[in-house]
């Protein structure tokens, strides 16, 4: 779907279209994060035993997702993650993997349920953290793709342009791109470049309250090459309309413009929220999925392209058949 928010017209297409619905000249930003295995099964033992059946009886099987690794001293990893269920994880619990590799301890907790968990190689030869995660973890799917993962997932579950590991979830609106694709946008003049967002958890958490400016959303670690501030304002300079790939995208872009250039190659934490109304900086456009209601991603959209104009847009899509969610079809807004 072509949405143009100033008239609020659509228009249908194929994704192959997209080089013909652009100009010579607009620059196309995507998120080049790649999506960890985030997803680990433990189990975990209650510091409080000693041992022998006591100890067994009190073992559980826990399900942890990772979110987002935090600075450490020495050699351990310390990460924040989910569980589930929560409550088994306390602070001095331990963590037992199928492959005993690596070890690991609960720290303590911080908001809305999250735990710090502290990773220990159990031996001194042990192959480095993100070849062990990647033996034992499973891909994070999102929860209503109801199976277990399957080893094809760990690409198809992963954009074209995924670089750098870091995500707990892919930027979708990516997955419709191709190689040829991409050659088709260079032929057509239009340029391409590339920005790093490791999305969150939070970032799909619903907007519960019915003040969506007093939503919050958690950090998320971005940074913006020196390359691709280049590559901004050379098209700026061109004319050119900056086109985001993905919500991703564009809170990285404006939150970039908000903060300054920091030292190339820097990173920096993100909780920008975009709701209406919302003075847009740099992004031109966006090319993104079809979002749940209360969404920050699709209030993020409504921001861009017009409350009024947006829900008129997803009702079309709704009558014409089009798919919502990660593997969904694609909004065009120009």
């Amino acid at each position: 779907m072509a949405l143009d928010r100033r008239t609020g017209s659509i228009r249908h297409h194929r994704f192959h279209d997209l080089p013909a619905l652009l100009r010579h000249g607009d620059l196309l930003v995507a998120n080049d994060t790649r999506v960890l295995p985030a997803r680990l099964f433990a189990r975990v033992s209650d510091p409080g035993r000693r041992g022998g059946p006591e100890r067994a009886a009190a073992e559980r099987e826990v399900e942890v997702l990772l979110l987002r690794e935090e600075p450490a001293a020495g050699p351990a990893r310390i990460w924040s993650a989910l569980a589930k269920p929560a409550k088994a994880l306390k602070p001095g619990a331990r963590l037992s993997f199928p492959d005993p590799t690596y070890r690991a301890t609960v720290l303590g907790s911080g908001e809305r349920g999250v735990r710090h968990i502290e990773f220990v190689a159990a031996r001194s030869e042990a192959p480095r953290f993100e070849s062990w995660l990647a033996r034992v973890g499973h891909v994070p799917l999102p929860p209503y793709i109801d199976r277990p993962d399957e080893p094809e997932d760990r690409e198809r579950y992963q954009t074209i342009f995924a670089r750098d590991l870091g995500s707990v979830a892919a930027p979708t609106a990516a997955l419709h791109f191709t190689q040829g694709s991409v050659r088709a946008l260079r032929e057509r003049g239009v340029g391409m470049a590339f920005l790093t967002l490791h999305v969150g958890a939070g970032t799909f958490r619903p907007v519960a309250g019915e003040h969506p400016e007093e939503h919050t959303l958690d950090p998320e670690a971005y940074r913006v090459s020196g390359e691709t501030a280049a590559a901004l304002k050379e098209a700026r300079a061109r004319g050119g309309r900056v086109i985001a790939v993905g919500t991703t995208s564009v809170r990285a872009l404006e939150s970039w413009a908000r903060d300054g250039e920091p030292t190339e190659g820097a990173w920096r934490d993100t909780s920008l929220l975009i709701v209406p109304p919302f003075e847009f900086k740099v992004v031109d456009g966006m090319i993104t999925n079809f979002h749940l209601p209360r969404s920050s991603l699709l209030m993020l959209v409504c921001a861009l392209a017009g409350r009024d104009a947006v829900l008129h847009a997803y009702g079309v899509a709704v009558a014409e058949g089009y798919r919502f969610y990660s593997y969904g079809d694609a909004m065009l807004v120009t």
